[in-house]
């Protein structure tokens, strides 16, 4: 046996005195599942933010620049 790996028939290393398989094999399941769901989240939300930020006219569009002569801002493209 590896050193820090346990089998499913190995005793449980939470001290129970039960088998690993019918101890904590599935709390280490649900433990990795969660984390695969997380990492989905961020991954969906750093695309959306992506997309969100080529979607968005941030600085691409008009903008507003000041004119000393008239004294006021004029739109330019």
């Amino acid at each position: 046996m590896a050193a820090g790996k346990v089998g499913r028939n190995d005793p449980c290393p939470c001290g129970s005195g039960r088998k690993f398989k019918q101890c904590c094999a599935g709390k280490s399941e649900r433990r990795s599942r969660t984390a695969s769901y997380a990492a989905i989240a961020v991954a969906v939300a750093i695309v959306g933010a992506i997309v969100y930020s080529f979607t968005n006219s941030g600085g691409s569009g008009p903008r507003q620049v000041w004119d000393p002569a008239h004294g006021h801002y004029h739109t330019v493209p």
